[in-house]
Formats: structure tokens, sequence, C-alpha cells
């Protein structure tokens, strides 16, 4: 990626993790970062707004998709598709524009694979405590979803240690000042200030990609 002056930043978090609030205070603070949308052949559901929530699709035109090798990630859940479509990824970091991935650990693998320099966080809760309290709070699920969410957040943590940076959503002004400056330190790795200032670079007769 040394090539774009964008940067891909993937978000993973169990559920409960805050990682949504986060994700959603950090893009009210970076008005230029572009949150990536995904597809889905699901049906969409009260409230959700085409191109906002998601890309609703057909089935066929997903598979189309797939095959046309036009999905960084892509995955089928309770018999519908979801997916990364890569268009509007590719054209936003060759403009520039950073780019928020808000994503499973399963996909973020799927992503690195595509794009290696892409920067992968985990948000972590404090205790299972805090974050099976954080899942009653919200009110979204019955008590047996909750119990199921809790198991699968174990299995879904135990991959934090494929992540670059782990941020521990204790008191979520300090988390969101984190995750802040992980945006922030990217922006000054060598490959995204050579690509973002290759005149400047030249100018000073610097090399214009990283050792």
């Amino acid at each position: 990626m040394a090539s774009y002056s964008g940067n891909i930043f993937m978000v993973v978090a169990p559920s409960g993790a805050g990682k949504s609030s986060l994700v959603n205070a950090l893009l009210a603070q970076e008005p230029d970062m572009m949150l990536s949308i995904s597809c889905t052949t699901r049906a969409p559901r009260s409230g959700e707004k085409e191109n906002q929530h998601y890309r609703f699709i057909e089935k066929e035109e997903f598979l189309r998709l797939r095959e046309a090798g036009a999905l960084l990630e892509w995955a089928e859940v309770h018999g519908n598709f979801y997916g990364t479509p890569r268009d509007r990824i590719d054209e936003a970091i060759r403009q520039g524009r950073d780019v928020l991935l808000e994503i499973d650990w399963q996909g973020a693998r799927q992503i690195a694979a595509h794009f290696p320099d892409a920067v992968g966080i985990f948000i972590l809760p404090p205790s299972i405590e805090a974050l099976e309290t954080r899942l009653y709070k919200r009110g979204q699920d019955a008590p047996h979803v909750i119990s199921r969410r809790l198991l699968a957040a174990g299995s879904e943590m135990s991959h934090a240690h494929e992540f670059q940076y782990v941020i521990i959503n204790q008191e979520f002004s300090v988390a969101l000042t984190q995750l802040s400056q992980i945006v922030a330190a990217t922006r000054l790795r060598y490959a995204t200030q050579a690509a973002r200032h290759a005149d400047l670079f030249s100018q000073l007769g610097i090399s214009n990609s990283a050792a």
C-alpha cells in the first residue's frame, strides 16, 4: 500500500465492547475518513438505509461480485451473504482518504491478505463481567442471546494477538483518545508521508519509497 496515500483501519471487537460507539465518535472527529459500507443479500430492516447501513443487493449480484474478485472479504451468515466491495476502498485510498472498516476478525484477516499495511485495532472490554453488564444494558437481546454472545466473545478475543493495536475500553473518552492517537501515528508512517508529500520529498532529495 506504499503507493497509496490513504490508510486502511480495521476495528474489531466482541459484541458489547463499544466498537460502534468508538467508531461513530472517531468518524465525527474525522469527517474526511470514509466508513466502508458492506453489501448484503438480506432485506433491509426497519430504519436501515441504502448506502448508509449496507448496500443491499440480490444474491445473483453478490455471487457475480465474488466470482469477479470484486470483494475483499465475504461470509455467509444465517443464509445471507455479507461482503466488502473493494471498488470504493481502492478509489478512496488512491485519493488520499483514510478508510475505516468495522469488521470481525475473520474479515480483517481477509482484508490484510489484500492490504498488508492495513492497521488492525482490537477493542477489548475491561472484564467479562463488564461485557455482560453492557450487553444487558443495551436491552437489544434476550438473555439466551446474551449468553451466546458471551460464549462467542471468548473465541473472538483469542484472536486479539493478530492485531497491531489493542485498546481496553474501560473509560470511553480514554479509549477514543487512544484510537485517535493510532490514526494520527499511522498518518506519519514513512510510506504515507512519502505518498502524500511526493513533491516535497523530491525537492528534498528523499527517496519516495521505504527502505
